[in-house]
């Protein structure tokens, strides 16, 4: 394999990235060329401002086969680092891409290529987080790790729990706990019965799309965590990953409206066939329509109807997910450490 080292973010590789991605072991949409480029552009949402880019790209007889998409940056160790771009908090799911047959190849070659190249800026750990615990490579790593003698350590860091979908809404619901299959359906019912006016409205429109992330922002401010979150830097990745989601045509942006005002919204990647919930916001307001729980059943219902087979809650382990059927799985971290 020949590899080769991008200092800024290379914006030519964006067909054949995607395309390596199609067909790599991990397909997620935070690992998506456009993705990655929003999330550079603001460093995260201004997680890492003091940030080096150190994406590897390997060909073989010219044709790409594996891209290790990193940056060098002090990590949480205080330790001078080599991580996923997507890294920490606003990605779900990282990984190498590369196609399960060029895995260990890659890893191995991969862990050479960072240790003895020059052009590699100086770092002591490779520090990869948010990685599926099925993923095949950690065990990929874990082996190119002890060929060179250094320390490999894995820790699982968070669940990430999911609904299969059987693509039928009363299947869907005779599947799931009859005490919250019967919450869901009542709040769903209430809501239309109370005497307002009661609709979900999806993003479609590009010349709404400016207002409706801004109203979907002043939602999510809503919540106190989430407005310390929502920094300025942070808004702007909020705007860059909805523009280039909506422009691919994988965003799914919705909204439960009453009498005309956003009382609820979710922001989520219909991609693969999958729906993967990114973010979520509430107007206190309208709490007596239990408006997160009517627009999420109504989610669930157009998941269901449209045949999607996940409907994917990503990080964190809130109770409310579990309700709606949810099982868990987990993303690890992964942790190299060079000999020095």
């Amino acid at each position: 394999m020949e590899f080769q080292l991008y200092t800024t973010f290379p914006t030519e590789l964006e067909t054949e990235w995607n395309a390596l991605l199609e067909e790599s072991l991990t397909h997620v949409p935070f690992l998506r060329h456009e993705y990655l480029d929003a999330w550079w552009q603001t460093r995260g949402g201004g997680e890492w401002p003091q940030a080096e880019l150190a994406i590897v790209a390997a060909r073989r007889a010219g044709a790409l086969v594996g891209i290790a998409p990193l940056f060098k940056a002090v990590n949480r160790n205080g330790k001078p680092a080599l991580l996923l771009l997507g890294s920490i908090e606003i990605s779900d799911f990282l990984d190498l891409i590369v196609r399960p047959g060029d895995l260990a190849e890659f890893a191995g070659e991969l862990l050479a290529y960072l240790a003895g190249s020059p052009q590699v800026p100086a770092w002591q750990e490779l520090d990869c987080y948010n990685l599926f615990d099925s993923s095949p490579s950690l065990a990929a790593l874990q082996a190119a790790a002890k060929a060179r003698g250094w320390a490999y350590r894995c820790e699982v860091l968070q669940q990430a729990p999911y609904i299969p979908l059987p693509g039928d809404w009363e299947t869907y619901l005779a599947g799931i706990d009859k005490k919250q299959r019967h919450e869901i359906r009542r709040k769903m019912r209430r809501a239309d019965e109370m005497g307002a006016a009661v609709q979900v409205r999806f993003t479609d429109d590009p010349q709404r799309l400016e207002d409706d992330v801004e109203g979907f922002m002043t939602l999510m401010a809503q919540d106190p965590e989430k407005a310390v979150f929502l920094t300025p830097p942070m808004r702007q990745h909020m705007r860059l990953v909805t523009r280039c989601a909506f422009e691919a045509g994988c965003l799914q942006l919705a909204f439960l409206e009453i009498n005309g005002e956003k009382a609820a919204a979710y922001l989520s990647f219909d991609y693969l066939d999958r729906m993967w919930v990114y973010n979520s916001g509430i107007d206190q307001r309208f709490i007596e329509y239990s408006p997160g729980w009517v627009l999420l059943g109504h989610l669930l219902r157009w998941a269901n109807e449209n045949k999607r087979s996940e409907f994917d809650f990503m990080r964190g382990n809130e109770d409310y997910k579990y309700r709606f059927g949810a099982i868990d799985r987990h993303v690890v971290r992964v942790l190299i450490t060079k000999d020095s």
